[in-house]
C-alpha cells in the first residue's frame, strides 16, 4: 500500500469526542454515511458524476475520463492534502517534481481540447511550475493577487503576493464566454480584458474557507458556462465547490483529509 493510500486510510478523529472545527456530532451523523471513497469514482464519457471523494489527486484523475473536464482549479499547497510529497518533508526536489508532473500530465489528458486549468502557487515555486506547465499545456498568462497568508522571510521583504498559472490545452479555448484562439473571428473587446494583478480581492476567506470566494468566482465565471464540469484535485475544505454551486456548474473534489473532505459536504449543501 502507498504511503499516501495509508494517509487516506486513516481514522477520523485522534479522540472520537472531539470535533473538527465548524462540524457538530449532527453534521457526522449526516455526512459520515454519505461519504464517497475512490471506489465510487466510477465515470466514463457518457456517464459523468458529480461529487466529492476521498482520494488523493493522483487515484482519482486516474479514474476520470479522457476529455471529460473544461476547468480544473488545482492547488497543491493545501496542506492537508498530498502533503507527505511536499518538497522539505522528506522527499528530494526531483521526487516532488516528478509527482507535480504526474498529476499536471494526467490532467492534461482529462481535460477538453478548449479546456483550462489554473494552478495556484507560491512564489517559490512559480518558476518551476512554469517550466514543467509548459510541456503540457499553452500558457496564458501569470495572475498575481494578494495572499494574506502566505508565509513571509522575516530577515527581508514581506510577501503579500502569489501566482496562479492559467494555462489551456490548445490554443482555441473559452474566455469570458467566447471562443478564442489563433482561428477566432470574434476577438475580446477592449472592455472584456482585465489585468493579471488582482490586488482588488480581498486576502481574506470567508467564515471556514481558505481562500476568499471572489477568487474562484471570477476564474469561473471567465473559464466555463454554466453546467461545465469543474474539478478540484486539491479539495480541502471546498471553497472550489461552494463558488461552483453558486454559479450553476457540475463539480468533482478530491480530497485525502477526512475531516475536511466533511467539512466540504457541508459547506456546499448549506451555499
Amino acid at each position: 500500500m502507498s504511503e499516501t493510500s495509508k494517509k487516506v486510510n486513516t481514522s477520523l478523529f485522534n479522540n472520537p469526542m472531539e470535533t473538527f472545527p465548524g462540524l457538530t456530532i449532527n453534521d457526522l451523523n449526516r455526512y459520515l454515511p454519505a461519504l464517497q471513497t475512490i471506489k465510487d469514482v466510477e465515470m466514463d464519457a457518457q456517464n459523468m458524476k458529480e461529487g466529492m471523494f476521498l482520494a488523493n489527486c493522483l487515484d482519482g484523475l486516474r479514474k476520470l475520463p479522457d476529455n471529460s473536464i473544461d476547468l480544473i482549479i488545482a492547488n497543491p499547497f493545501n496542506k492537508e492534502t498530498d502533503n507527505n510529497l511536499e518538497f522539505g518533508n522528506g522527499n528530494t526536489l526531483q521526487s516532488y517534481y516528478q509527482w507535480n508532473q504526474s498529476w499536471v500530465d494526467e490532467s492534461q489528458r482529462v481535460l477538453k481540447n478548449s479546456g483550462a486549468m489554473y494552478l495556484f502557487t507560491s512564489w517559490e515555486y512559480s518558476g518551476m511550475f512554469q517550466g514543467l506547465l509548459s510541456s503540457f499545456f499553452h500558457i496564458q498568462s501569470r495572475i498575481t493577487w494578494r495572499d494574506k497568508f502566505i508565509k513571509s522571510n522575516k530577515n527581508s521583504w514581506k510577501n503579500e503576493t502569489a501566482d496562479i498559472w492559467f494555462v489551456t490545452k490548445s490554443e482555441e479555448f473559452l474566455f469570458k464566454q467566447h471562443p478564442v484562439g489563433i482561428n477566432t473571428i470574434n476577438q475580446l473587446k477592449d472592455d472584456e480584458i482585465e489585468s493579471n494583478l488582482w490586488l482588488d480581492i480581498p486576502g481574506i476567506p470567508e467564515k471556514w474557507g481558505r481562500y476568499p470566494q471572489k477568487l474562484f468566482l471570477r476564474i469561473i465565471e471567465a473559464s466555463s458556462f454554466k453546467l461545465n464540469w469543474i474539478l478540484d484535485p486539491f479539495m480541502s475544505v471546498g471553497d472550489v465547490g461552494v463558488a461552483c454551486k453558486d454559479k450553476g456548474r457540475r463539480f468533482i473534489g478530491f480530497e485525502t483529509n477526512k475531516d475536511n473532505l466533511l467539512m466540504s459536504m457541508k459547506r456546499v449543501e448549506n451555499s
